[in-house]
């Protein structure tokens, strides 16, 4: 007997509302400000990365998931900037999984949505390198607000807990039957 996932409930919960969650331009706007800035705090942890960037400078990625549109585009510091609406992209990446469930359950299982890609391709290898190779190193960041061992404490129990999820979607995830016909 396969398992259902209680995802799918919700899933299915939401789509039945069809309401139109439209969030207010400011809202938007501010929202990718801060994961611009999130992201750039990310990148200087790891100069490699600066430096492949760097190549790629005035370069314009457009990540794409069903109405939301993310545009930066690169700096000559190897960082990241927002791009303005006008800017054409080099390199369009748009996540084809509709469900934001199966998209969580995808990176909870350690892999990555499914991406239509688009455009240059030198600039799709190096953001495949960055997603691979970078990574947010949160210890450190809340050793510098909390100390040490609270923040080691704080970063185990959140590991725990995403293991502990992962292993409940492992668990809840139908699985095919492979018993095959009876000999």
């Amino acid at each position: 007997m396969a398992t259902q996932s209680p995802f799918s409930m919700l899933e299915g919960l939401f789509q039945n509302f069809n309401l139109p969650f439209a969030p207010p331009a400011w809202a938007v706007d501010e929202t990718h400000r801060r994961v611009v800035l999130l992201l750039n705090h990310v990148l200087q942890q790891e100069p490699q990365a600066m430096e492949r960037l760097v190549r790629q400078k005035g370069r314009v990625v457009l990540v794409q998931w069903r109405t939301f549109v993310f545009k930066v585009q690169v700096t000559p510091a190897g960082l990241l900037d927002l791009a303005t609406a006008d800017t054409p992209a080099d390199l369009t990446l748009v996540l084809t999984e509709e469900s934001p469930f199966t998209i969580a359950q995808t990176l909870m299982e350690g892999g990555k949505p499914a991406v239509r890609i688009e455009g240059d391709v030198q600039l799709a290898a190096e953001v495949n390198w960055l997603v691979d190779h970078v990574r947010w190193d949160i210890e450190e960041d809340l050793s510098r607000i909390v100390g040490d061992a609270p923040a080691h404490t704080m970063v185990q129990a959140g590991r725990s807990f995403a293991q502990a999820l992962q292993q409940f979607v492992g668990k809840a995830a139908p699985t095919p039957d492979r018993s095959g016909p009876a000999a």
